[in-house]
């Protein structure tokens, strides 16, 4: 995201976290742009929304990979 200086926002950086809703990562990923996710991170709603077995092939690292957490 653009650093807002005014805000005292200094931009993101390659590596840095943030929090996106699950419509807007779904649009992403139909893009073919979608960020990575990391399951313990991710609210267990975002399963109304899309399968944990789709959601998983996006995982940027967690322990929830290999079960059923979320």
């Amino acid at each position: 995201m653009t650093p807002h200086p005014d805000a005292k926002f200094p931009g993101l950086k390659d590596g840095d976290k943030w929090c996106l809703c699950v419509s807007r990562w779904i649009e992403a990923k139909d893009a073919g742009l979608a960020p990575p996710v990391f399951l313990e991170s991710s609210h267990e709603n975002v399963l109304d929304s899309i399968s944990l077995e789709e959601f998983r092939k996006y995982s940027g690292g967690s322990k929830a990979e290999s079960s059923d957490e979320l």
